[in-house]
């Protein structure tokens, strides 16, 4: 992507009626606990896709699911703008895109304010745990926004990634609802799994298994 044109789709993202950023959120707007009263109008349980990137399961999700509210998290405003955009289009409101750090959720979202987490296709942090969006530090940050027993996707085609989300439910006690070695050998009927991003189909093309795992705080 050209500069020039990454300038303006950050331009473009700042005037998305559905897109949120960080700056939305200080004192003098204070939107922080008010996704329900304030953006989407409604009670329906709100779902986050973290690291959305493009964003498509956050309107995959939201088109099969049109009394849920999703909400895609990410930092990088020409990714999120594809996503923002096709939502427009189709006007898909009960989809919405927050410009924020993913360690900074607590800025965003009140205690209980969230009912379910995606998180598809990380950056796995080979050399840094820490910073890995299933370590304990990022569980804690979910413990503090999310329902009790609010339910974690993980779907990933890195099996570090994946063994080590396994070690940390098991150390942190968490509830292991489904755990799936190969989704498109053994997980073919699950219509959720098997959406497709664009960086997913760029995996399958390169041969990698795709493993899946939820599980509850």
């Amino acid at each position: 992507m050209g500069k020039k044109n990454k300038q303006q789709r950050i331009a473009d993202v700042r005037e998305f009626k559905n897109v949120f950023e960080y700056e939305h959120f200080r004192e003098e707007k204070n939107l922080k606990g008010k996704w329900h009263s304030e953006i989407f109008k409604n009670q329906n349980p709100i779902t986050l896709e973290l690291a959305c990137g493009k964003g498509e399961y956050s309107i995959a999700l939201s088109q099969k699911f049109p009394k849920r509210n999703f909400i895609g998290v990410d930092i990088k405003g020409p990714r999120m703008w594809l996503g923002a955009k096709k939502a427009l289009e189709k006007n898909l409101w009960n989809v919405r895109y927050l410009r924020a750090f993913i360690d900074h959720l607590e800025n965003f979202f009140t205690e209980n304010e969230v009912n379910e987490i995606w998180i598809v296709f990380p950056d796995p942090y080979l050399k840094k745990e820490r910073k890995r969006l299933t370590s304990p530090k990022f569980l804690e940050i979910y413990r503090r926004v999310m329902k009790p027993g609010g339910l974690i996707h993980l779907k990933t085609d890195s099996k570090t990634l994946f063994d080590y989300t396994c070690e940390v439910i098991r150390n942190e006690n968490c509830e292991l609802v489904e755990i799936v070695q190969d989704v498109y050998r053994d997980s073919k009927n699950n219509e959720l799994v098997s959406i497709q991003t664009f960086y997913e189909k760029m995996h399958l093309q390169k041969g990698k298994t795709i493993r899946y795992i939820s599980f509850r705080l």
